[in-house]
């Protein structure tokens, strides 16, 4: 099986339980906190990697003791870690998330290690890129190192997914154009699209101009609606699934990187959305965001019962 490249961001979460957020100067009391990996790219190399993807990771990491579990958890999961690099001097990535009661969360994100991530490291890690089925970059780390691992895609021929989070006004025309797959949720599109998204068809609209600008395929994650395709195959929809959510933290990494593992292994982009729309609904069932992801089995038992 070929491997999947995940090149991008680690963070650990704090993730704080609240029932409102606070008002500016005022402190309330939280009912509860838990610690976990994060970083949207971890999420995305974790949710492909549970699912028995073959996984190649390329990041930094931080020289503290946040960087020892992160790398021991990638190697739990059995993520090839020759990539993962720590800084000396530099903390690691950190995400305060605030979850409330309706499952919504709001994340902070201090960059640490991964702003260390260079286009030098991604050079050296070509080698190996060039045995992979895709490639999968997300905003996590300097732009410049995501430009640049588009390009060493793009002349190698490995196929390249960028999920353009967290959004950035202004992202270069002429490195969207050697895209693969644009995998922006409805603010991310909105932004990139200087359009309204406030329906799935204004999304079809917008998803419509970055088609026009070179991107061959345009996959919008619509939350609990499921999510849209338009791209050089049509266009169509997927249709979410009815769940309790508890907590929405990585539900948009897990749904990129259960499609990444189900496309890379026979090309079909309607089946691969199919199963990362239900496996994206499955992990707001959980709390946490990789803590939530489902591994394969659990992951059958979960599309059976809901008919995916």
């Amino acid at each position: 099986m070929k491997k999947i490249a995940v090149i991008g961001s680690n963070m650990v979460d704090l993730v704080t339980y609240i029932d409102r957020m606070p008002a500016q100067g005022e402190t309330l009391e939280a009912p509860r906190f838990a610690m976990g990996c994060g970083g949207k790219g971890a999420n995305q190399a974790a949710a492909s990697a549970l699912l028995g993807g073959n996984v190649l990771m390329v990041t930094k990491v931080g020289d503290d003791a946040f960087a020892d579990n992160t790398l021991a958890n990638f190697q739990r999961l059995g993520i090839d870690t020759r990539f993962v690099e720590r800084v000396p001097g530099v903390s690691s990535g950190v995400a305060p998330i605030f979850v409330q009661d309706n499952a919504h969360n709001s994340i902070l994100i201090v960059k640490g290690a991964n702003a260390h991530l260079s286009p030098a490291d991604i050079d050296r890690a070509e080698p190996a890129l060039r045995e992979c089925a895709l490639m999968v970059l997300q905003l996590e780390i300097e732009l410049a190192s995501v430009y640049h691992a588009i390009d060493v895609g793009h002349r190698l021929g490995i196929p390249v997914l960028l999920n353009p989070a967290p959004a950035v006004a202004g992202l270069s025309p002429e490195h969207l154009a050697k895209l693969d797959f644009l995998v922006p949720n409805e603010s991310e599109l909105a932004l990139l699209s200087g359009q309204t998204v406030d329906s799935p068809e204004a999304a079809s609209r917008a998803a419509r101009t970055l088609m026009a600008n070179g991107v061959r395929h345009v996959i919008v994650t619509l939350g609990e609606h499921g999510a849209l395709y338009v791209g050089e195959e049509g266009e169509w929809r997927v249709q979410g699934h009815c769940v309790e959510a508890r907590d929405t933290s990585g539900a948009g990494d897990a749904f990129i990187g259960c499609f990444a593992h189900h496309w890379s292994r026979d090309g079909d982009i309607r089946k691969a959305m199919t199963q990362a729309v239900a496996y994206s609904a499955c992990s707001v069932t959980g709390l946490g965001t990789q803590s939530s992801y489902p591994d394969a089995e659990g992951f059958a038992r979960f599309a059976a019962a809901h008919g995916a």
